[in-house]
């Protein structure tokens, strides 16, 4: 018995990244504001605190650069994510043109753009962020492409556990309820049909095999104009 157990474990350890998204239990919401705790491990990419709201943050990404899929097709973005993350963990292994080994960082996000198809299919690009040490010349891969943002506002909502189909809608919902009536709401309803095709994003921070303080975002990204920061 005590044979099989460890045979099986051993088993599940070595399929990790293939079963990173299933879910497995909701955690509790994390502080909004807090500082994932992956990114006091590894490399995240930096951004600064614009405000705390009721539920929601606002943060101002500095040009962050990722190396991304082309778009997935799929009915769930469970599937979509775990399809685009082994291509871009292979990539950060060394299956690229340079044949160099990246180190992991985080989050890894799935921007999401519903689409109106028979099959109620949506448009999935998944990203992997790209550490500093490689962004001025990042390895270059059939079938994945660099994203270089510029700065950008982000309104977050942060949601615990395994990230599932039937939840992520809800997320992000949530995080249009709790920005409605303020000048936040306004600017990410305007930069959403001027400038970003995504919906939303989902950013996932935690490795598989870590089933506590799992932290999750959903992120709406938007632009805003000079001086209505601080209107």
């Amino acid at each position: 018995m005590a044979a099989a157990t460890i045979a099986c474990k051993v088993s599940v350890l070595l399929s990790l990244f293939s079963v990173w998204f299933v879910y497995v239990s909701s955690d509790s919401l994390p502080n909004v504001g807090a500082l994932p705790p992956t990114c006091q491990r590894i490399e995240c990419p930096s951004y600064d605190l614009i405000q705390v709201g009721n539920g929601y943050e606002i943060r101002r990404y500095n040009s962050p650069v990722w190396i991304s899929n082309s778009p997935i097709q799929d009915i769930s973005l469970v599937e979509a994510t775990r399809t685009g993350f082994l291509r871009l963990f292979d990539y950060i292994q060394g299956k690229n043109n340079y044949k160099q080994k990246i180190e992991m960082t985080a989050p890894v996000i799935s921007e999401v753009s519903p689409s109106d198809g028979p099959f109620c299919e949506s448009s999935f690009v998944v990203s992997f962020y790209v550490p500093k040490e490689n962004q001025a010349n990042p390895p270059p891969a059939k079938g994945l492409h660099v994203q270089r943002w510029k700065t950008v506002y982000v309104a977050v909502r942060q949601f615990g556990g395994f990230v599932k189909d039937s939840e992520v809608g809800e997320q992000a919902a949530a995080l249009k309820d709790s920005i409605a009536g303020t000048k936040w709401g306004a600017a990410v309803e305007k930069s959403k049909s001027a400038n970003h095709t995504s919906v939303y994003t989902v950013a996932q921070y935690n490795a598989p095999f870590e089933y506590d303080n799992r932290v999750n975002e959903i992120w709406f990204l938007f632009d805003i104009e000079d001086g209505q920061q601080t209107m």
